[in-house]
């Protein structure tokens, strides 16, 4: 049932149908297969980049390290409540999710997001300690500190998170249910609100966009001074080195922050090709993230080599 009387004039909203992504039918099998294959590898990579941070001795008790782990977890969990609703959108099975789910989903998608950009911040942080303090680097950011850090981004996010689904979903839902979109979020659920939605877009409009060109401006205010720093060095191998230890989160950042901005900066717009990007940095970039620092990473390639060749890489090491 999709909606319950609430008095003689007006319904309310019990249950909401995600419309997912437009595609023509002929390619349903096809996209289903798609996305299942994204998921299964998202999994398995973030799970893989977990394990080997874990296994071994040199990399659980690094910062840049802990970061990644911790990124990797986000990545899974950010996967896991987005993608397989958009799996079952391309199978006969129901497309409505009650309205408690919708709820929950716009709020974990938000809590996990806004975690996660707090997190690259963080690992900027390290980056230009690590460049351009190299001496008081191990104080600057130990263990501990590492911990306290990500343990304040992760109640951020959380709190960052309540808000939104608090402010969504104190409006009233009378009418429509059909979400046009692939998640419940918040442009395309506010489209549903039976009363005026100003406010909250330009809450939502002020409080993304302070928490994303905050995180965003820090992290280009790090690399500014990492790159002022990596100039400074004499020789052209120092450079590389040091270049190729930020390469990979700087990559990451962009794939992630560039769609944020064009959805969210954005709120009002209806254009087809907000969910085309909005797949790109919910589904692609954590499957993306694992192979960016891996195939990148030296060092994770050297940890692995320990890992699965045992004594024998230790010897040849040594």
């Amino acid at each position: 049932m999709e909606k319950v009387k609430n008095n003689s004039l007006e319904t309310t909203v019990t249950d909401f149908i995600l419309l997912g992504l437009s595609h023509p039918p002929k390619l349903r099998t096809f996209l289903f297969l798609v996305f299942f294959v994204i998921y299964a590898l998202t999994q398995l990579g973030n799970t893989f980049i977990l394990l080997m941070v874990w296994a071994d001795s040199q990399l659980h008790v690094r910062p840049m390290y802990i970061l990644l782990g911790v990124l990797s977890f986000l990545d899974m969990w950010l996967s896991s409540v987005i993608v397989p609703l958009i799996i079952l959108s391309f199978t006969p099975a129901s497309k409505s999710i009650p309205f408690g789910g919708c709820v929950a989903q716009l709020y974990f998608f938000h809590f996990l997001g806004s975690t996660q950009c707090f997190l690259y911040t963080l690992m900027a942080y390290d980056r230009y300690l690590a460049i351009c303090r190299p001496l008081h680097y191990p104080v600057l950011m130990n263990g501990r500190l590492c911990t306290m850090l990500v343990a304040g981004a992760w109640v951020a996010g959380s709190i960052h998170g309540a808000i939104q689904a608090t402010l969504t979903f104190r409006l009233p839902y009378c009418g429509p249910n059909q979400v046009d979109y692939f998640i419940c979020d918040i442009p395309a659920v506010l489209r549903l609100a039976c009363a005026d939605t100003t406010i909250n877009e330009l809450v939502t409009f002020v409080d993304i966009g302070v928490v994303a060109a905050s995180c965003f401006l820090l992290i280009l205010l790090s690399y500014a001074n990492i790159v002022y720093a990596i100039l400074q060095i004499r020789t052209a191998d120092g450079r590389c080195k040091a270049f190729s230890t930020c390469g990979s989160h700087l990559t990451v950042v962009t794939i992630y922050y560039v769609p944020c901005i064009f959805i969210y900066l954005r709120a009002g717009s209806k254009s087809p090709l907000d969910g085309a990007v909005a797949v790109f940095y919910t589904v692609v970039t954590p499957l993306l993230n694992p192979l960016i620092y891996t195939l990148r990473n030296k060092e994770v390639k050297a940890a692995l080599k320990r890992i699965t060749g045992g004594r024998g890489a230790t010897k040849e090491n040594k």
